[in-house]
């Protein structure tokens, strides 16, 4: 019945603003950017090559609350340097965590507060 995992929302407040810190701070690739409607915009993102994407949502058109916990997880090859990149560039983040048996991640936050992981995958 289920193929794929397609898009993840996450609710915004204003999506040019969301759109600059995903695709000019997190270096994710607008993928969509459609209107609908008179004033409705549907845009998505997501790392070059990948298969799900994810839409930033207008809150205000029943996207959702912002300021949420997304659960999404990011991957790179490196945490530490993903940390001291987003850290250097004025973005919210939490300490690293670096857990014996665990990979090295980190939280941060998007414009809007939502919370968003970064995890260290090979």
């Amino acid at each position: 019945m289920i193929t794929k995992l397609h898009t993840v929302a996450v609710p915004v407040a204003d999506q040019d603003k969301a759109l600059d810190f995903y695709e000019g701070t997190l270096g994710l690739t607008k993928t969509r950017d459609d209107t609908f409607g008179p004033g409705l915009r549907w845009i998505e993102v997501a790392p070059e090559g990948a298969a799900t994407t994810l839409a930033l949502a207008p809150a205000a058109m029943g996207g959702g609350a912002i300021g949420v916990d997304t659960g999404i997880r990011f991957a790179t090859g490196d945490a530490a340097g993903a940390h001291e990149a987003l850290k250097a560039q004025g973005v919210d983040v939490d300490d690293l965590l670096d857990v014996e048996g665990a990979p090295s991640m980190f939280s941060f936050r998007d414009p809007d507060g939502n919370a968003l992981y970064m995890v260290e995958m090979d």
